[in-house]
């Protein structure tokens, strides 16, 4: 379990907090000053810990649910068509309507998730300004 600097309770405080108010019947204000955390800290643990029970304890991801600003598919499969015609990465921009930063991070992420997937190049891709996973041939044998 990571623990960001600001975490005022572990997994194990968060449920020795819940077993003081079921068992001892402490109040969420007792509760609260007792673990050092705010009263609406210590309801939230409390109503999580009567909902979902001790799994309910834990962390959980930050990562938004739904990002609906997020680039298309269609659109980042047009960027790397674009890239493959060799076009730099202004052009694409602007035949995209995309902004430079978003080509940009596109591209930085192909070349990063290619790397831990393509173990071989083509010979004339050595030189090449294409992102690795554009190069990419098959690592299986024909």
């Amino acid at each position: 379990m990571d623990l960001h600097q600001n975490a005022r309770l572990t997994f194990r405080s968060r449920e020795a907090l819940a077993k003081k108010v079921m068992i001892d019947r402490l109040t969420l204000n007792a509760a609260a000053a007792a673990f050092n955390v705010s009263r609406k800290t210590a309801a939230k643990w409390w109503a999580r810990y009567r909902t979902l029970g001790v799994p309910g304890l834990r962390d959980r991801s930050s990562c938004p649910l739904h990002s609906p600003r997020r680039t298309s598919s269609e659109l980042i499969a047009q960027v790397i068509a674009l890239r493959r015609e060799l076009r730099p990465a202004y052009q694409i921009a602007q035949a995209t309507r995309l902004s430079p930063a978003t080509i940009s991070r596109i591209l930085q992420q192909l070349i990063s998730t290619a790397g831990a997937t393509c173990t071989r190049l083509r010979p004339s891709c050595a030189t090449s300004i294409l992102p690795l996973a554009i190069c990419c041939t098959s690592t299986s044998r024909v």
